[in-house]
């Protein structure tokens, strides 16, 4: 009996360690899910500029390379490397010298040919009064006659040849052709310049007031650009890298064919440019608007997530789970973006944490962190 009842404890024993694990089991599985911490925001409604976002380029208003219409030394230059230039401004002067000479010199032929005319005229007139009298044949009267008509060709010569010396005279002051700032000094004071040559640009200077930003945008906005563009002016921003504000224009040109290598049209913004802030060459963010779009419904732009059958947002019902919901994608506008299907005003979307997420999953909502933008907040925007 004593036998019996050791094994029968423990058997008893035995069975009690098996029923363990296995009660702790159906506690596990019947202990509540964890709740997943997001961060969420509204579903808001508002108007919203339409706008199109591109990289664009700076560049010059007009830019001109100044160079030397005579040859000879350079002999002063009138301005620093990067100073601003008002149009008509002295920059250079070359050697006169052998300019001037020539100057004096067709100017004493002129004189000489033009005494020489005025006796050649005066035969002339005398010999057509003693022809008239019969004391000359015509042909003497025609010989003077024919002279003194060469005299004044050559003195309609000497003057154009005069005119030409002190034109030549004048190109040895080079003057400002426009107003803006100049670059790089590329021949200095002594140096031999040669007229209209490619190596003796003096220098290059760049109109920087007003100023252009050239940008490309998809051809399929062509249409609807003309047809704003022709109820009048589109308003354009152009923000420089480093710059806190943007730089106001308008758009005030359009290319007048499509690149079909890119499948973009080129277009060219005005900016008034009084702070130049815009500098040529700059890469610029450009935003060009092309009016409103009312009754938009924005959410902001981080909570738009991309699965395997398209875009999504994660909605948080009532009950406080996550749905999974497909949504159609509009036009981003700032820091949201546009719903065309999919979400309702008022809903809220998860915006953070969107990784530990599954359909049907609880969630704990938990505050922005400090520096959210207005759109996460869920605050509309203009």
């Amino acid at each position: 009996m004593r036998k019996l009842t050791r094994v029968i404890s423990l058997l008893l024993i035995a069975a009690g360690w098996i029923l363990i694990p296995g009660c702790s089991s159906q506690k596990a599985q019947s202990a509540p899910p964890i709740a997943v911490p997001v961060v969420v925001a509204a579903v808001v409604q508002d108007t919203v500029p339409v706008e199109l976002r591109a990289i664009g380029n700076v560049q010059a208003y007009n830019t001109v390379q100044v160079k030397t219409q005579v040859p000879g030394e350079l002999t002063s230059v009138l301005f620093q490397e990067g100073d601003d230039v008002k149009q008509g401004q002295l920059l250079f002067t070359l050697d006169s010298r052998t300019f001037e000479a020539d100057l004096k010199r067709l100017e004493s032929n002129l004189l000489r040919d033009q005494a020489e005319a005025a006796n050649a005229r005066a035969q002339a007139t005398r010999y057509a009064k003693l022809m008239e009298d019969g004391v000359v044949a015509r042909e003497q009267y025609d010989q003077y006659r024919t002279q003194a008509e060469a005299m004044e060709a050559a003195v309609q010569a000497d003057k154009s040849a005069v005119e030409y010396a002190r034109l030549r005279l004048g190109y040895t002051k080079i003057f400002s052709p426009l107003s803006g700032r100049t670059g790089s000094l590329l021949v200095h004071r002594g140096n031999i310049v040669k007229e209209n040559d490619e190596k003796s640009v003096l220098v290059a200077i760049n109109q920087v007031t007003p100023i252009y930003a050239e940008f490309a945008v998809p051809e399929r906005y062509l249409s609807r650009i003309k047809a704003q563009a022709a109820a009048g002016k589109l308003k354009v921003q152009a923000l420089a890298s480093g710059e806190a504000a943007p730089e106001e224009g308008t758009l005030s040109f359009v290319d007048n064919r499509v690149d079909q290598a890119t499948g973009t049209i080129r277009l060219k913004a005005t900016f008034a440019n009084p702070s130049r802030r815009l500098w040529p060459g700059q890469f610029v963010d450009v935003v060009l608007r092309l009016g409103e779009r009312s009754n938009a419904v924005l959410v902001p732009t981080q909570a738009v997530q991309t699965g395997q059958q398209g875009q999504f947002v994660f909605v948080i019902k009532s009950d406080m789970t996550a749905e999974q919901r497909p949504v159609k994608v509009g036009e981003a506008v700032g820091g949201s973006t546009i719903i065309e299907q999919g979400v309702q005003p008022g809903e809220r979307v998860v915006t953070d944490g969107q990784m530990r997420l599954v359909p049907g999953s609880r969630v704990e909502i938990r505050q922005a962190a400090p520096g959210a933008s207005p759109a996460a907040a869920g605050t509309s925007v203009k």
